[in-house]
């Protein structure tokens, strides 16, 4: 499970303008990521606007990654939703052999309860062929997986081998760390609390602004989880105002802004969501001018 300590990046799926996937854009961001130092690849998450991809657009972003990727680095790929036959359905049906690990996220907008969130993940668990990190998001899920569900999971389960924490709580990430089994992993899923839940015990993060800027923020997380502090939060306080931009007005709208500045890809998202406004895509620019000056 050491593949997945230290930072993995959440893709974005580039669009061209006429808003058809841009795969040699696609090829570009994996190569700036991997050059850029972050430990694993995370494809077709919440980032990636799976939501918005048909399914031959997500089979192709997955080969385009794969080889963009070409065995340099961990694949994790998601594989959730709010129908547990479906899922089901899909890991007894697709090739997993390029991909370490699954991403799933806890059920949306039916808001099952705590034993219905269980009851989900039993049968992915059951049904992976590979080891699977559960994905606590409330802000999207309208449900939050309380600490003891999870827990019950990773006890009950060999193969749930970690979570992604996206509830923005530190202590409820940290009651995690201090009762999970020995080897379990505890992800943060929030770019700005990162560097304190990786202190508390943490394994690392899957982030958004890890893709933007992947030197400075793996280098941040490796940093704290040698328990170099100072030197660590040194560079988060550099990044803490771009997180908060990122994030400002929607993901992946302001990463891909970033990866305009960078000339890497066009800022192209697709409805319902909408390119971020001039104001904040100006300082998202100069904000990566400065930082990578």
């Amino acid at each position: 499970m050491q593949a997945f300590v230290g930072t993995g990046v959440a893709l974005v799926t580039p669009f061209k303008k006429d808003f058809s996937v841009d795969t040699e854009a696609l090829k570009r961001i994996v190569n700036y990521v991997t050059e850029g130092g972050v430990e694993y690849l995370v494809v077709l998450g919440t980032t990636a606007e799976s939501a918005t991809l048909s399914q031959d657009e997500k089979e192709l972003v997955i080969n385009t990654i794969v080889e963009a990727n070409n065995g340099r680095l961990p694949l994790v790929l998601g594989v959730g939703g709010n129908n547990t036959l479906k899922v089901v359905e899909e890991l007894k049906n697709r090739d997993f052999s390029n991909f370490q690990a699954i991403l799933s996220v806890s059920p949306y907008y039916n808001k099952p309860t705590q034993e219905g969130i269980y009851q989900h993940f039993k049968m992915i668990a059951e049904n992976s062929p590979i080891p699977v990190i559960v994905y606590n998001v409330p802000g999207r899920t309208a449900s939050n997986m309380l600490p003891e569900t999870v827990l019950r999971l990773a006890n009950d389960f060999k193969n749930i081998i970690g979570i992604k924490e996206a509830a923005g709580d530190i202590v409820q990430a940290m009651k995690l760390i201090q009762h999970k089994p020995k080897d379990f992993l505890v992800i943060s899923g929030d770019d700005m609390i990162t560097l304190p839940m990786v202190l508390a015990g943490g394994a690392g993060v899957i982030s958004v602004i890890g893709e933007g800027y992947p030197k400075e923020f793996s280098t941040m997380v490796r940093l704290g989880l040698e328990r170099k502090v100072d030197e660590a939060y040194a560079l988060h306080y550099e990044l803490m105002d771009s997180i908060d931009m990122i994030f400002e007005q929607g993901n992946p709208g302001g990463v891909k802004e970033i990866f305009k500045s960078l000339q890497l890809s066009e800022n192209t998202v697709r409805l319902p969501l909408v390119n971020v406004n001039e104001s904040l895509a100006n300082r998202l620019d100069a904000f990566t001018k400065q930082l990578l000056k």
